[in-house]
Order: structure tokens, then sequence, then C-alpha cells
């Protein structure tokens, strides 16, 4: 797969990410053994680790509730930091609508990842500056 590169402003930002077969594995943690934690995909903790403080990290998961603290924990020992956790999303297409900024600034990208890739191939770089 090419990489993909986004020019994001500096204006703060939310980050939606899925979990299953972005962060994790896909289905990986149905076949844990007891005490074994997920592992992240390639570029997983690179890609957290630019992310601004200021920013927001909403992270969605199909996973059932029952999940979340094994999930919670896998997070927190990998050092992947969120602010928010959606629990039991439907297995289809997620939509995300935006509306654009009056000067052109775009304020939605979605970008679709072969399964179990990781975030290796996409990167980020900040190129607009907002106006005051």
């Amino acid at each position: 797969m090419n990489k993909i590169r986004l020019k994001l402003s500096d204006l703060e930002k939310t980050w939606i990410i899925d979990i299953d077969g972005v962060i994790f594995e896909h289905n990986k943690y149905k076949s844990l053994k007891k005490g074994e934690l997920e592992e992240p995909l390639p570029g997983i903790k690179k890609f957290f680790s630019k992310i601004p403080y200021e920013d927001k990290i909403i992270l969605l998961t199909g996973r059932e509730k029952k999940y979340k603290k094994i999930t919670e924990k896998a997070l927190k020992k990998e050092g992947i930091r969120y602010d928010l956790l959606v629990m039991d999303m439907p297995k289809g297409e997620r939509i995300l609508i935006n509306d654009a900024k009056p000067d052109g600034l775009k304020t939605a990208y979605a970008i679709n990842l072969k399964r179990n890739e990781g975030l290796k191939n996409v990167d980020y770089k900040i190129k607009y500056k907002k106006k005051m």
C-alpha cells in the first residue's frame, strides 16, 4: 500500500479510530489465553505518540462491553491514550459528516485501511496555519 499523508491545519483535532484491524489484530482478543494482552499492529505507537495532547481521541470497536476491561488494559499497557472508548458499535460502515470551514479547510477525512495493516503507512503533517 502507498503511504497516506494528510496535510492538516494546526487547529485542535478529533481523531476517531477503530480498534479491531487498525490498532490491534482483528478478533485477536477472542483467542487470548488468560493473562495475555494484545500487541499493537505496526506503526501504532509511533502514530499515537505524534498526536498532540490537546487533540481528542475517540476509539471505536464492535467488541461487546464484556471485553472493556481487557481492552482498556491492553491500551494502557501499550501507552495508547484516548479520551473516549465506545464499545458495541455496529459491524457495518462508519460515516463521518462534518462541515467545511468558510476558508475552504476540509474538516473531515476518512481512510480505509487493509485489515491488520496498522498505521505504518499513515502519516500527517501540519500544513495550514489557523487564522486569528
